[in-house]
């Protein structure tokens, strides 16, 4: 058995792994990330940074994005509790743009999702709390940052949580709707 499956795979290159487990009476033991096994998948992507981020009941961080030179691919995991990861295709040519895509992740399930360059992210907290880490392939540039509105009608993204238990940032309440965004060309 190989070391990581995909689990499901979206025509816009977004994929669910699932990495194979090692366990015994100690504990278990995977690979998070191993260039040879996520380049048999499909998968090439020179992670440069990795970011980690706890959070509580009821956050719900983004979408976020960035813009070229500084797009970003992401390989995303919950190391503790549960999450409601979403993606939106935001590249203007392609034949899934405007489609919204969530899964459920989660450190039961230990499911990773691929995000490749030109999707918005963000995540909904399902549990009590969360760990969520991921890795990325390009720096963070604080210029080139964008974001879309959460609750975007457009969209009509259901994060799994009351609107009025929703936690955001003030940046993420002031994000634009769909409609005034800025998308990839």
């Amino acid at each position: 058995m190989g070391k990581i499956k995909v689990v499901s795979e979206l025509p816009s290159g977004i994929k669910v792994l699932q990495p194979a487990i090692f366990g015994d009476e100690r504990g278990y033991f995977f690979e998070v990330w191993n260039r040879a096994d996520h380049t048999a998948l499909g998968i090439e992507c020179d992670f440069i940074q990795d970011n980690e981020s706890k959070s509580s009941y009821g956050v719900l961080r983004g979408l976020h994005y960035q813009l070229p030179p500084f797009a970003q691919a992401k390989l995303v995991r919950v190391h503790s509790g549960k999450i409601l990861d979403v993606t939106v295709d935001i590249r203007r040519n392609s034949p899934t743009f405007g489609k919204v895509f969530t899964v459920e992740i989660s450190s039961e399930n230990r499911y990773q999702v691929f995000i490749p360059r030109g999707f918005a992210h963000g995540f909904s907290v399902l549990s009590d709390e969360a760990i969520v880490c991921y890795k990325c392939d390009n720096i963070y540039s604080p210029a080139n940052e964008r974001g879309i509105a959460f609750d975007d009608p457009e969209l009509g993204i259901d994060w799994r949580i009351a609107p009025d238990k929703a936690v955001l940032s003030e940046k993420d309440r002031r994000n634009p709707r769909w409609q005034d965004a800025e998308f990839f060309e």
